[in-house]
């Protein structure tokens, strides 16, 4: 019987895990029913469209997209998605309102649909994240707040699972996606049961399991020590590439907070409008259009001259930003893996090897993890896609050497670099955790002797908070009256006595802040005031600790 025992999921393991299986079921379905909405019904039917039509249409998505933004999802909605994911993945205290969700999908639907160029992996990550926040939300009763992480990570490994057909990518990037240079080892088993049943639910819904970039699939080889010197080569290209383009991809998404809806919308509409006709002259299709597959199938049919693949790369690079200015709700995945098929490509002819689909591979393995900071499901993605284990080795040699020439760049706006620890993580909760607001003060023209009789003496305090009506004025008690002499306490005030150059904290302060302060004063407490002076409370050294406690008892 132990031994049998011994098989059993411990602790609330398997009420984590049912709930990923209706994350995965949920998320299998939203993410189905907006791919064929996206590609079967919108992008479709656009590229049959006359070329000034399909040249028009992402100024007309884009203007949809804002609409839908700030009108279903209500004040303060964003276009960020997989970003969204991740803010709210490191926040104590998410908020993502149910009715952001159908808001993103059909903004997502009118940019991609319309030809903008990002990818439908963002708002498939936001749809997982949703559901997940919002199941936990509705199972209180049954989940912790502390099993929120687990859940979003798990929803958003589904939604990349499904839109993908790639579950193991799914998998790993969600791990991957909110540290630089960690991964979330605790969601592990919940997003792989997320991952499996959301990508069964959606190749039983489409019955479609294809790749998305069919062009890698069958080129197997044999690993030979040029393709690792290949890889290595790739890797330093696409390091200084991904970091280029991540630099540029967080200038982009500032901008909205600099300029207008309309302005943007139009000057990215008419940039993208241009970059359809030009290329359209120059490759006989508008390549700029779309979230850039057809790109990288444009590249991988046959050799292609280098300024041509140079050219595309610079177009689709202005397309994505220009998209992402605007305000258009899309994912960064595609985009970056199209970027490193192109140099993948190029780098290939250069070291003349143009027709074999490795050094594309590699790119996009470099590119990706690069760009992301996600090596591991970069390689993954590789596998899944291209089918040849061959390619495996060098794409991981590729990705390594350019996380190394990247640096700690990353397209997200909220990846940290690692997890803390223990301590590290209470020390980032806000001062207000521990604040006491309903301290006791003595005015600045208290005597001395009011403040021995009613604080130090009949309320045990050692230290009292001196202020001039609202205002802090210092503190005051033992340690500064200790050389005042008995006779002078009845003609003595607090005001004279105060000690004015203690540190005082802010109400935006975190428990490092208010730490670090207290240590280097060498004082036990700790006022907080406005930054106009106005006297908010105190902080005590005894709170902090406390404050520990009561989280490791609770789960806070």
């Amino acid at each position: 019987m132990r031994f049998l025992r011994s098989f059993r999921p411990a602790g609330r393991l398997p009420r984590v895990l049912g709930a990923a299986v209706v994350v995965g079921v949920c998320v299998g379905l939203l993410v189905a029913a907006f791919e064929q909405v996206v590609v079967e019904v919108m992008l479709e039917r656009l590229f049959e469209l006359p070329l000034w039509q399909q040249a028009l249409a992402p100024l007309i998505g884009l203007s949809a997209a804002a609409l839908l933004l700030a009108g279903l999802g209500g004040r303060g909605t964003t276009p960020a998605t997989s970003d969204e994911y991740i803010r709210a993945f490191h926040e104590r205290s998410p908020r993502m309102p149910l009715r952001q969700l159908p808001a993103k999908l059909l903004a997502g639907a009118a940019t991609i649909g319309s030809g903008g160029a990002l990818g439908m992996e963002g708002p498939s990550i936001f749809a997982g994240a949703s559901v997940s926040y919002n199941l936990q939300r509705l199972l209180q009763r049954f989940l912790r707040r502390e099993e929120t992480r687990m859940l979003l990570t798990a929803g958003a490994a589904a939604g990349v699972a499904a839109i993908f057909r790639a579950p193991a990518t799914g998998v790993i990037f969600a791990l991957e996606a909110p540290y630089r240079d960690d991964v979330t080892r605790r969601a592990l088993l919940p997003s792989l049961v997320a991952s499996a049943v959301s990508f069964l639910v959606f190749a039983v819904v489409l019955g479609d399991t294809s790749p998305v970039f069919p062009g890698l699939a069958g080129d197997i080889r044999t690993l030979a020590i040029v393709d690792l010197l290949g890889g290595a080569l790739v890797g330093v290209t696409a390091g200084l590439g991904g970091r280029g383009f991540a630099a540029l991809v967080r200038r982009a998404k500032a901008l909205p907070r600099r300029a207008g809806p309309v302005p943007r919308i139009l000057a990215a509409g008419g940039l993208l409008c241009g970059l359809a006709f030009a290329t359209d002259a120059l490759y006989g299709a508008p390549l700029s259009l779309g979230p850039g597959v057809r790109s990288a199938e444009w590249v991988l049919e046959v050799p292609r001259s280098v300024w041509l693949i140079v050219a595309l790369f610079g177009l689709r690079l202005v397309a994505t930003l220009a998209t992402i200015a605007a305000g258009g709700t899309g994912g960064m995945f595609i985009p970056l893996a199209v970027q490193g098929v192109l140099m993948g490509s190029v780098v290939g002819i250069l070291v003349g090897q143009p027709e074999t689909g490795l050094y594309p591979t590699l790119g996009l393995a470099a590119f990706l993890g690069a760009g992301y900071r996600a090596p591991i499901a970069a390689v993954m993605f590789v596998a899944e896609s291209s089918q040849g284990s061959s390619f495996v080795v060098p794409a991981l040699v590729a990705a390594a050497v350019a996380q190394l020439v990247a640096g700690r760049s990353s397209v997200s706006s909220h990846q940290v670099a690692e997890r803390l620890g223990h301590l590290e993580q209470r020390f980032t909760l806000p001062i207000t955790s521990v604040l006491r607001t309903d301290v006791m003060t003595v005015p600045s023209d208290a005597t001395i002797s009011e403040l021995m009789t009613l604080h130090v003496l009949g309320r045990r305090e050692r230290e009292v908070a001196v202020v001039d009506g609202h205002r802090y004025a210092g503190m005051c008690g033992l340690d500064q009256i200790g050389d005042l002499p008995r006779s002078e306490w009845e003609s003595t005030a607090v005001s004279e006595m105060a000690a004015t150059d203690l540190p005082a904290a802010q109400p935006s302060w975190t428990l490092r802040d208010a730490v670090a302060a207290m240590d280097r004063a060498d004082v036990e407490m700790l006022a907080v005031v406005t930054a106009d002076g106005t006297f908010v409370g105190l902080v005590l050294e005894d709170d902090i600790l406390k404050l520990d406690e009561i989280l490791d008892e609770t789960g806070g």
